[in-house]
C-alpha cells in the first residue's frame, strides 16, 4: 500500500519585490499549506521568503533549493534547505521538485525557471506577470492562483 504524497507548489518570483506582491506570496504559501500541500522555493529573499513566511504561518512545510553552499543563506522559513552550491542552475531543481508553478513577477532567472518548466510540462500559474506567454494560466488574485496550481498538481506525480 502506497502513501499519498503531499503536492509541492513552486513559487517563484523576484528575489527583491514590493511588500504587495511579498504578501501575494505569502497567501499562496498560505493557502497551498492550509490544504496539504508543501512550498518549495530558492529560499532567499522577496517573493521566495514572503510565500516560506505565509507557509509557515499556516504550519505547513517549506523546502529552500538555494543557489549557495551555505544553509544559512536561506531565509528563516525555510524548514529543509538544500544548498546546490549551483548558483542560478539550482531554477532547474526548484522547477523539477514541484508539481506545479505560482509565478510572480521576477527577472532573468524567474523566466529561466518559468521557460523550464514550460519545457518540460509542468503547470504555471502567474500572477500579474508573464502574459506574453499563452500557454500560462493567468490569475489576478494569488487565492485562485493557489486554489488552480493544488488543482493541477493532482495530475503531477
Amino acid at each position: 500500500m502506497s502513501r499519498q504524497r503531499q503536492p509541492i507548489i513552486g513559487v517563484i518570483g523576484g528575489g527583491r519585490c514590493s511588500r504587495d506582491q511579498q504578501e501575494k506570496a505569502a497567501a499562496v504559501g498560505r493557502y497551498v499549506a492550509q490544504n496539504g500541500g508543501v512550498i518549495v522555493c530558492g529560499g532567499l529573499g522577496g517573493t521566495m521568503e514572503g510565500a516560506a513566511r505565509g507557509a509557515a504561518e499556516a504550519g505547513g512545510k517549506v523546502i529552500g533549493i538555494i543557489p549557495s553552499g551555505d544553509r544559512g543563506d536561506a531565509n528563516e522559513f525555510v524548514d529543509y534547505v538544500i544548498p546546490t552550491g549551483l548558483g542560478e542552475a539550482r531554477n532547474l531543481l526548484v522547477v523539477r521538485t514541484a508539481d506545479a508553478i505560482v509565478a510572480f513577477p521576477g527577472e532573468f532567472g524567474t523566466l529561466s525557471e518559468v521557460a523550464f518548466a514550460l519545457k518540460i510540462g509542468k503547470p504555471v500559474i502567474a500572477v500579474g506577470a508573464w502574459e506574453q506567454y499563452e500557454r500560462i494560466v493567468q490569475f489576478d488574485d494569488p487565492l485562485d492562483a493557489a486554489r488552480e496550481a493544488l488543482r493541477l498538481a493532482k495530475g503531477h506525480p
